[in-house]
């Protein structure tokens, strides 16, 4: 049996034309992504990518449209899973009040810690974010779908 780790993440821009990147550290590892995560048994995926951004940011989306599934193998960075992703445009349907910041990996000290995982959130200019300050793959080729929508 191969195991295959379903991920979705949402691609949102605010009304500033900047987009939500999650800076994360976990396990002496980090890496920045949009916001998203796995897929959990029993759910869909627009299920699962509204109850992400609703436990990662506290506030409700909706999927405005399809931007790219991973189409190539990409294994896992954190075990032997074949990392499959699904991006989505996202809009807010709720008011954003997460702590966002300018500068990467700027972790709220005071911040309870689940997991040993830290996260922090900043917004981006739309045409400043370039793939190298995405941390994968899959996300690097998901921007760039997502900047040929755009144009």
């Amino acid at each position: 049996m191969f195991p295959f780790n379903v991920r979705v993440y949402g691609i949102l821009i605010n009304e500033k034309e900047e987009v939500l990147i999650s800076d994360e550290r976990t396990e002496n590892v980090s890496f920045t992504k949009f916001p998203g995560g796995g897929l959990e048994y029993g759910e869909g995926l627009l299920e699962a990518l509204i109850r992400e951004y609703q436990e990662e940011c506290a506030f409700d989306i909706d999927v405005v449209k399809h931007i790219y599934t991973t189409d190539f193998y990409e294994k896992s960075s954190f075990n032997d899973s074949q990392i499959i992703s699904i991006y989505y445009q996202v809009k807010n349907t709720s008011t954003i009040q997460i702590r966002t910041t300018t500068k990467a990996f700027d972790f709220d000290l005071d911040q309870k810690v689940e997991d040993n995982k830290r996260q922090s959130f900043r917004w981006v200019p739309l045409h400043t974010l370039s793939i190298e300050d995405l941390t994968f793959k899959t996300d690097q080729i998901a921007w760039l779908e997502f900047l040929k929508t755009i144009k």
